[in-house]
């Protein structure tokens, strides 16, 4: 789909839950619904905003369709680094299994069954968000050593992989070192996935830099099926899974703008909430803000 069709296809409102599906219901996430087609599991992204661990009162319009099409249009262009969880023909997959809606069509992805490994993989590329607090105070992030001397926002050397724990909703994940991360899922797959997330940084960030923007950390999730065999899984390289700035006005020293929900955490912040349940409503213009960043970010890919 082109990004003048996405953007078209767009909700007034936000979709902040899934109602009346007639598919066996496994799991809610912070944004996706999972449920059980039998030979298959469907994933809806709903339009459900989450800062600092809480799901906020107010979804952000056509978000789970934005993060969907974007996933999927990246997927097209990975596969020949790794394949993916989608089944082939999505289109013809809605059609099999009664999914009609458009808008849940835009929102939904039908993937294969399979077993996600118990961590999460994160790339950085640049010294930004708890890397950099973590720098100012050790040197190090997650436990790499860094050059002396970095200021924030600063392109690392090499990208760095450090991964944490897949912690349960509402608890945090927490920073593992590599012999963890092998302990966790067995050390020649680790390593696998380590090379792997580090070669799709590379691809993303290379790609981005095409669109005018710059990826300056991601977090992927893996999945093995019966055999073994790797895949990629949820959604990739999104807004909400990776922070993107714009490369025009890029500068170290600071944090740069970015194409995700920090507008929302900074609205937060100025606030003061207590980052504790229940969280206050966000005012129209944070909504409509935070919407149009979601949207630069797909059009830049997409072109309109």
């Amino acid at each position: 789909m082109t990004f003048n069709e996405i953007a078209a296809a767009l909700p007034k409102n936000a979709v902040t839950q899934i109602d009346g599906l007639p598919f066996k219901h496994l799991a809610s996430g912070k944004v996706r619904e999972i449920y059980d087609l039998g030979d298959a599991l469907l994933l809806t992204a709903t339009d459900r905003l989450s800062a600092f661990d809480v799901i906020l009162p107010d979804g952000i319009p056509g978000k789970g369709a934005i993060l969907t099409q974007m996933s999927n249009w990246w997927f097209a262009q990975i596969q020949s680094v790794i394949p993916n969880h989608l089944l082939p023909d999505q289109a013809g997959e809605f059609a099999r299994r009664g999914v009609t809606s458009r808008d849940l069509q835009l929102r939904s992805m039908i993937v294969r069954k399979l077993k996600p490994l118990t961590i999460e993989c994160i790339v950085r590329g640049y010294l930004v968000g708890s890397g950099w607090s973590s720098y100012q105070k050790t040197g190090d992030v997650c436990g790499i050593k860094l050059p002396a001397g970095l200021r924030q926002a600063d392109r690392l050397p090499e990208p760095i992989f450090t991964p944490t724990t897949k912690a349960p909703k509402g608890q945090h994940d927490e920073p593992i070192n590599d012999a963890q991360g092998a302990a966790a899922v067995g050390a020649a797959l680790y390593e696998k996935v380590k090379a792997t997330s580090l070669a799709l940084y590379k691809f993303g960030h290379d790609r981005a830099k095409k669109a005018g923007m710059i990826l300056a950390d991601t977090k992927f999730e893996f999945g093995t099926d019966a055999a073994g065999n790797l895949f990629l899984i949820d959604e990739v390289l999104t807004p909400d899974s990776s922070r993107y700035w714009p490369a025009e006005s890029y500068a170290p020293n600071q944090s740069p703008p970015s194409y995700d929900k920090q507008f929302v955490r900074d609205h937060l912040l100025a606030i003061k909430w207590n980052q504790q349940p229940p969280a206050p409503r966000l005012p129209a213009e944070v909504i409509t803000r935070t919407q149009e960043k979601y949207l630069a970010a797909l059009k830049n890919l997409l072109g309109a």
